[in-house]
């Protein structure tokens, strides 16, 4: 499975930027996608995950400004981030998870796109 993330780019705090995750597979076959975020000298968070039976949930911290969405036809995630705030700097990665039970899985990742948030 192969995975390519696009949209990142610079933009002023307050603004807005959509990123796209594109998968080689039937998006509809993962149990869950998401995007998680890593700032500089941070470690790798957890942004938002929606799964294949229509739950989402979001780190509080973008509750309210972000929205993972997915276009199955187009086998596409996307993360509408409005409101910006500089502390969204960061490298944003996506990923895909199938479960196979017994606590095992298999999770895909696409390299990431930066996002950086001017003052």
């Amino acid at each position: 499975v192969q995975l390519q993330a696009s949209g990142g780019g610079l933009v002023q705090a307050g603004g807005s930027l959509r990123l796209s995750c594109t998968t080689s597979k039937n998006i509809f076959s993962f149990d869950a996608v998401g995007w998680y975020r890593q700032a500089p000298g941070k470690q790798r968070e957890l942004v938002a995950i929606s799964t294949s039976t229509g739950i989402t949930n979001y780190t509080d911290s973008v509750q309210g400004r972000f929205t993972i969405s997915r276009d199955n036809a187009k086998n596409t995630m996307y993360l509408q981030m409005n409101s910006l705030k500089p502390e969204d700097t960061a490298v944003y990665y996506c990923t895909t998870r199938t479960d196979y039970g017994s606590g095992l899985s298999e999770d895909y990742w696409a390299q990431g796109t930066l996002v950086t948030v001017s003052s």
